[in-house]
């Protein structure tokens, strides 16, 4: 039994290392959105015709930050504070690698706000006119980011049904 436990364990640990990692990579990319965006405009150039809708919506997103930035250089601060908050948030996960099982409340935390995503990249998307196949893919990253931490909980009430081990829920 210990053995299988063991086993668990490296598997929760790997699938909360790379959840960290997307969360920070997620993070890091908020802070050069210009830079990015006019990379990602030039190449939706040369490969997409210019009546293609991503392409007019990437190319509107560009030059709207770009105009922003040379205008109100100070509104990227809160994209500042949308990555730093990733980096914490990523921080958290630090405290189920050290031990799953005493902070299972911190993957549970981890799939409430995937799923968060959800309900607000439909209401505040719809709200601010981003184009509908923009907010499904701002949903795949709650959708895909939910999987590596729905099968931590799996394995961390594995690991406490093995090691018959008694947790306290607060709710």
């Amino acid at each position: 039994m210990k053995t299988e436990s063991l086993k668990l364990r490296a598997r929760i640990k790997f699938l909360i290392c790379l959840f960290i990692a997307g969360l920070i990579l997620s993070g890091l990319t908020a802070f050069p959105l210009e830079t990015e965006l006019f990379f990602i405009r030039n190449a939706a150039q040369q490969l997409l015709e210019p009546d293609n809708p991503l392409y007019l919506w990437v190319d509107k997103v560009y030059i709207g930050l770009h105009d922003t930035n040379i205008h109100y250089p100070f509104l990227a601060y809160g994209t500042d504070w949308l990555a730093f908050a990733h980096i914490v948030i990523a921080i958290i996960f630090i405290g189920p690698l050290k031990d799953p099982v005493k902070n299972i409340w911190v993957i549970h935390f981890g799939m409430f706000a995937c799923i968060a995503v959800f309900p607000l990249a439909f209401i505040a998307g719809e709200i601010r006119d981003i184009p509908f196949y923009w907010r499904v893919i701002d949903c795949m990253f709650g959708a895909i980011g939910v999987i590596p931490l729905m099968y931590c909980d799996k394995y961390i009430k594995r690991i406490i049904r093995i090691e018959n081990l008694k947790i306290y829920q607060t709710i």
